[in-house]
């Protein structure tokens, strides 16, 4: 055990400076070319250098998660690199171009990250869900050869104020979360400010509403043996009743503070006071600062006690900033080290000029030890963690029961249906979730036939009772719906940790989850934390835009198509007829599995090789089914985007391009124009989003030398004449559309919703917002009616 903690002594003294170094360096070292601050936060990594140090060299193992605090991410890659699984080049480009990133992430840096990080919470709720999605994959017999991993979370107190959080704990109440560890490090400091006296108590009280364990880690064994001293117990009441912000003073001010305050406030009192004088200014600092977040003892004792799955909060007592010339002050969240006291920091670690970045250089402990004692960390035995799950075969094509007149939303419910009924084997690896919207978004069906997930069986009280009911809630271990309560948040966060589990928990899954189009703005956030991760889902947004006129503003999504279009990561779809749903559920579920390089494919410009997220946008709206059969050349169009559902003809003077749910007006409006002119052209969207990201692409091919490059959507326009307009409509924000009149200089009018609707029928809604039938018709009438007269005489 001695030889043990000197070992670990040593390796947070070096990570300590590691990360301050890897700071410097960047701020004071660098070249800084555009003069912009750079930062990372020394004061925040210092505060959980003992406890990282503690977790993962002596408590983690390999099948544990972990994310960590963001502004903590200096710690994170200095262990990486005494772990072999990070470069000094990295290091070096810290928060520069392709360096080391600011903040832990998955798809950025090349060490060891778990769970990225940076929009402070997520991560957090991250670990919870992720417990919850590994018991979904053990419950179904999957993965039973590898150990259950506990998921860890590292947190600042700050970071406790983030709601996110507590909507996780209470879908983890709800869902008997297990194996999951959250680590408060409670240093008191936010970024800003000194945190609320007795805020541990609430903590304390919330975590153990929820069933959590919580263990208290407030003193070091320095102050645990001076307790027992004769008037050991008068020092610790002063402690006790200390306010953070003194506290936080004494420990920036040094000894000879905490001399003065400690004798003035308790007066002479013998047994407390030779307490006091028997130390040395350095000795009483020492003592003083004593917390059990920096007590590597106090750590490895709480940690490895533990021996259940129950959830467990430490809350952790730390100073912010720890070791640091700058420790405790209350502006030290964005602090830097002067050059002057890094070189009395160096001077203290022992670091030569030019040794900087040796792994061993200034310690104490022989470098052969400590590269011995590195080899038997338990979590790094089995080198880098990741997993690749086994891709599923998807079929060829999915079967859905056509009806002459359906919608969308409709189509979703019964496709998924027939998936339920069916024994492919991509089937078992579908798992549902929505939050509390499972039978308004036409979940239903698939429930009934699959179930509910739960760790314990519970039957359907109302079936057991014999009261009629359309859906069976029958709960079991082998059920594929997750059934949350009504935050998009959670949804989101869920998505996240099941899209990951290929990775995480070496088990391919195919989440999909649903929710109302307009609440996906309530879960932005977390929806962009889950792309950033990379991971994979089918996101069904419905009912979307002004198509549920009756329930109003509120439930009416103007932006969410360009949301689609502008999220990382993330296929947006918008369908109008449910083969092309058909279609794109089918390329969805292969898409979500593809994890290739991102060449872009030279037909299309899209990066379809490395795969990622589908967001289908859906409507309530009824329309009537074309009957024509999904051939390979239709369903490969709808794929990439649009397809010629009236191909113009050579005189076309107007193309009406429309999207989703407003596919009755187009197709009305080219027939009255039909009638005068033959040439109308009507061009089926399905996906702006990759319309256009395949013509950006092309056209960054093109500068780069790939002078043949043409995108789908050029091609599609490639044969109007420039005399040619264009009408777009669609059922959200105009923009949407407006910018296909830039890729081969055709006039556009646009139209769209772009204010909150009122409650009423489609039609008075439509009619409203001007993208019904007479509003097309208006549009194109302008635009031909400004064609240039050589138009005209052919006409003629």
């Amino acid at each position: 055990m001695t030889d043990r903690l000197a070992a670990l002594a040593a390796l947070e003294q070096k990570i300590l400076w590691l990360a301050s170094w890897t700071i410097h360096n960047a701020n004071h070292l660098r070249d800084n070319a555009d003069g912009l601050k750079v930062g990372g936060h020394q004061a925040s990594s210092a505060s959980l250098a003992t406890i990282m140090t503690a977790l993962y060299f002596a408590v983690l193992r390999p099948e544990d998660r972990v994310a960590v605090k963001p502004h903590a991410s200096p710690n994170f890659h200095a262990i990486q690199y005494l772990l072999g699984n990070q470069t000094r080049e990295k290091l070096e480009a810290f928060r520069g171009f392709k360096g080391a990133q600011s903040y832990p992430s998955r798809t950025k840096d090349i060490d060891d990250v778990d769970f990225s990080t940076g929009s402070v919470g997520l991560g957090v709720a991250q670990t919870l869900f992720s417990s919850l999605a590994q018991d979904y994959v053990r419950a179904h017999g999957w993965g039973l050869e590898r150990p259950e991993g506990r998921m860890v979370a590292l947190i600042g107190d700050a970071e406790m104020d983030e709601g996110n959080i507590y909507e996780a704990l209470i879908e983890g109440w709800k869902h008997g979360l297990r194996n999951t560890w959250w680590v408060v490090d409670y240093n008191r400091q936010s970024l800003d400010a000194v945190v609320r006296e007795g805020l541990w108590e609430r903590f304390e009280a919330m975590f153990r509403n929820f069933g959590w364990d919580v263990v208290i880690l407030k003193y070091g064994k320095l102050l645990e043996a001076a307790f027992a001293e004769p008037g050991g117990e008068a020092l610790r009441q002063w402690i006790d009743t200390c306010p953070n912000q003194l506290y936080a003073a004494l420990c920036y001010q040094g000894g000879a503070a905490w001399r003065k305050r400690l004798e003035d406030d308790i007066g002479d009192q013998g047994a407390v006071t030779a307490l006091i004088g028997r130390r040395s200014d350095a000795e009483l600092a020492r003592l003083m600062t004593n917390l059990a977040g920096h007590d590597m003892p106090s750590l490895l004792e709480a940690f490895e006690g533990i021996d259940h799955d129950r959830p467990v909060c430490f809350i952790a007592y730390t100073i912010k900033g720890f070791g640091l010339p700058f420790q405790g002050h209350k502006d030290n969240h964005a602090g830097l080290m002067t050059p002057a006291q890094m070189e009395a920091f160096r001077a203290a670690m022992k670091v030569r000029p030019g040794h900087e970045w040796d792994r061993f250089e200034g310690l104490s402990v022989p470098a052969k030890t400590l590269e011995t004692f590195l080899k038997g960390v338990p979590f790094a035995a089995r080198g880098r963690r990741r997993f690749h799950g086994a891709k599923l075969p998807i079929p060829a094509k999915l079967a859905v029961p056509m009806q002459p007149a359906m919608s969308t939303q409709q189509g979703f419910g019964l496709i998924l249906n027939e998936i339920a009924r069916g024994s492919e084997p991509f089937a078992e690896r579908i798992v549902t979730c929505s939050p509390d919207v499972t039978v308004s978004t036409n979940l239903g069906a698939f429930v009934n036939r699959r179930g509910l997930f739960a760790r314990e069986a519970l039957a359907d009280t109302f079936k057991q009772e014999r009261i009629p009911s359309t859906f069976t809630w029958d709960f079991s271990p082998k059920g594929q719906h997750i059934e949350l309560g009504i935050a998009e948040m959670n949804l989101f966060i869920l998505l996240s940790a099941l899209g990951l589990t290929h990775s995480i928990h070496g088990e391919r899954l195919l989440p999909v989850g649903t929710l109302y189009d307009p609440f996906i703005q309530r879960g932005l956030d977390a929806l962009n934390y889950a792309c950033y991760q990379d991971a994979r889902f089918m996101l069904v947004a419905t009912p979307s835009g002004v198509t549920l006129a009756p329930e109003g503003g509120a439930h009416q999504s103007i932006a969410t198509p360009l949301i689609g279009m502008a999220q990382d990561g993330l296929a947006a779809f918008e369908p109008a007829f449910v083969d092309e749903l058909a279609a794109i559920m089918r390329f969805g579920f292969d898409y979500m599995q593809r994890d290739g390089e991102g060449d872009p494919d030279e037909e299309t410009w899209l990066r379809d090789e490395t795969g990622g997220s589908v967001y289908l946008r859906l409507s309530t709206r009824t329309l009537d089914q074309p009957q024509r059969a999904m051939d390979e050349a239709l369903a490969s169009d709808v794929i990439n985007g649009a397809y010629w559902l009236r191909r113009p003809g050579a005189n076309a003077g107007v193309v009406i391009a429309y999207m989703g749910a407003t596919a009755p007006e187009a197709i009305a409006a080219a027939g009255l124009l039909a009638e005068s002119h033959r040439d109308v052209g009507v061009l089926a969207v399905t996906s702006s989003d990759r319309l256009n990201a395949g013509w950006t692409a092309a056209e960054r091919a093109r500068q780069r030398g790939h002078h043949h490059a043409t995108s789908h959507v050029e091609r599609l326009l490639g044969g109007l004449t420039r005399d040619c307009g264009l009408v777009t409509v669609v059922d959200g924000h105009p923009a949407t559309l407006a910018w296909l009149g830039a890729v081969h200089g055709h006039r556009v009018k646009s139209l769209g919703v772009e204010h909150f609707g009122q409650t009423g029928t489609v039609g008075d809604l439509y009619r409203h917002h001007g993208i019904d039938t007479n509003a097309i018709l208006h549009a194109a009438q302008a635009i031909l009616g400004a064609r240039p007269v050589r138009y005209l005489k052919a006409l003629a």
